[in-house]
């Protein structure tokens, strides 16, 4: 069994856990993939939609414009985090005769064939009662890094008060049906049963959490209180302010938020609290997993500027 959910389970996939395909030739001399080749990496915008960040180096570069540098067209990046330096400018080397048009081109739908993130994912948890896939809006350093993470684990894994249980165990969760865009990441099929499904349906497992009750293992994720969510998300707007933090305070009881650098060196350490061999990572992917490089730049650094040694 366990040779199985090594060889086939692992969810994290070949995208979450490499830092860049050998038989890749995207022109990064920059280091833009160091953070953007990991699919569902979106941020949420206003009216509730979002901003897909994820490129796929193989399809970049067999798209029209493979043969650019990211920073010929994106003009202005120049440090991480670049948020809302989202301006580009593609006459500057190309496109100067016909630059009117250029200018009044959709450039949010640019790289579209070349991004992956989970279009709809059929979580039963309260959470999803409330908050979306991606709910992670407020730090806008690593925001987009934290939404990831909706694809690989389950809220409670980083936001359980974990002092109010004993004897934590983290494991796989059953399979849920997901519909992506762009290229699916994660397994097909649910690594406790090993059953398949049809080739045109997608399933992904997902890390939770549970408490070992007599030697078993109980769910800590929050499903009793999809339908008293739901109640709230439908009659919020006509509550009274003092009723409503009520409602909120019990809905979050079992709900904390750490702080960035915590919550990311409480996975991603020698100290993780997840057992990567028990969960059947081989030791390349869970050195990869407890040593992944863009740590560094969510944990120590404010701003990071990139070099310009590759500049004309």
């Amino acid at each position: 069994m366990l040779r199985q959910v090594i060889s086939i389970s692992l969810i994290l996939g070949v995208y979450f856990l490499t830092l860049g395909a050998s038989d890749s030739f995207g022109l990064d001399e920059d280091g833009c993939l160091t953070c953007h080749q990991y699919p569902g990496l979106v941020r949420l915008e206003k009216g509730d939609g979002i901003r897909v960040l994820h490129i796929d180096e193989k399809k970049y570069y067999k798209s029209p414009h493979g043969k650019f540098r990211c920073k010929e067209c994106h003009t202005v990046i120049s440090k991480v985090p670049h948020t809302g330096e989202t301006s580009t400018d593609c006459t500057t080397e190309c496109h100067q005769d016909d630059a009117a048009k250029i200018r009044n081109y959709p450039l949010k739908t640019l790289h579209n064939k070349e991004q992956s993130y989970i279009v709809s994912l059929k979580d039963k948890s309260s959470c999803r009662t409330c908050h979306p896939i991606y709910p992670h809006s407020e730090n806008q350093l690593v925001r987009a890094f934290l939404n990831m993470h909706t694809g690989f684990v389950f809220c409670e894994v980083c936001h359980l008060k974990r002092g109010k249980f004993n004897r934590l165990v983290y494991d796989w969760k059953d399979t849920e049906n997901a519909d992506f865009h762009g290229e699916p990441f994660g397994t097909y099929f649910n690594p406790h049963t090993n059953k398949a499904h049809k080739a045109d349906e997608h399933f992904i497992s997902r890390i939770a959490v549970f408490s070992l009750e007599g030697g078993k293992k109980k769910t800590l994720i929050d499903v009793e209180d999809a339908a008293a969510a739901r109640e709230f998300m439908a009659n919020k707007k006509n509550m009274q302010p003092a009723m409503k933090k009520q409602r909120l305070t019990y809905f979050h009881r079992d709900v904390e938020r750490e702080k960035i650098a915590v919550a990311c060196n409480e996975c991603h350490s020698t100290d993780s609290i997840l057992d990567f061999k028990k969960l059947g990572f081989d030791k390349k992917k869970t050195q990869q997993l407890i040593y992944i490089n863009i740590k560094g730049l969510v944990t120590k650094y404010k701003v990071f500027y990139f070099p310009t040694l590759f500049e004309k």
